[in-house]
């Protein structure tokens, strides 16, 4: 099978393309191909959309690093993200966040379940025993006290991100079985590095990672 391993930073992957690359980027019958989108939705969107249109893959992953809103999922944790919401996407008027569903806005409503890019590739998310989540894809990193405040209350998001929800869409539109991973890095809205667990993050996303890419994938 082909499988596109994707992560919007080297940074985050590096020992996974390292142990990849050891291996020619073959383990059983699946091949694998990396792509290094960048940083944010349009970049992700694009790139991605480019590559599958060069080849199409069997299976898409996404890894990286995120924000946590829940205590329950502190800094160290890891997560799949079962559903995605676009947290910027609309208008903010009367200390209130409006989105395109709200605003009754002109929209393409296909791949959307609701509000809501959901992964219904159940099957394929819990064969790893990994707690399954909504997470939020924003442009701008959030630290305002009311903005975390409107996103809790509006999508009750666990994890934050910049690239989550491009990588739902274009794999729900082009009906692509996906898995979306994460470790949580920081607790949204803290700006003191110190209390970060970056190193931690990136060492269980790596090892993962690892054990995702030698394992056998459900149904397919």
């Amino acid at each position: 099978m082909e499988i596109l391993l994707v992560a919007a930073t080297n940074f985050e992957i590096q020992p996974t393309i390292n142990y990849l690359a050891e291996r020619d980027c073959i383990i059983g019958n699946n091949h694998f191909e990396i792509l290094i989108t960048g940083i944010g939705s349009m970049s992700t969107t694009y790139w991605l959309t480019k590559t599958i249109a060069k080849q199409r893959p069997g299976l898409l992953i996404q890894a990286g690093i995120g924000g946590s809103y829940s205590a329950d999922y502190p800094p160290g944790s890891m997560v799949l993200v079962k559903e995605e919401v676009t947290g910027d996407l609309g208008v903010e008027e009367n200390n209130e966040f409006k989105d395109i569903f709200d605003m009754g806005l002109p929209q393409i409503v296909d791949p959307y379940t609701g509000k809501h890019l959901e992964n219904k590739h159940t099957h394929l998310l819990q064969q790893y025993n990994l707690p399954l989540v909504r997470s939020v894809t924003i442009n701008e990193i959030t630290t305002r006290p009311t903005r975390i405040e409107q996103l809790q209350q509006k999508y009750k998001p666990v994890v934050e991100s910049m690239e989550g929800a491009a990588f739902h869409y274009v794999a729900l539109v082009e009906k692509i079985p996906f898995i979306q991973l994460r470790t949580i890095s920081n607790m949204v809205g803290e700006r003191d590095k110190s209390k970060w667990k970056m190193k931690d993050a990136l060492q269980l996303l790596n090892e993962q990672l690892i054990k995702m890419v030698n394992g056998e994938f459900a149904g397919l």
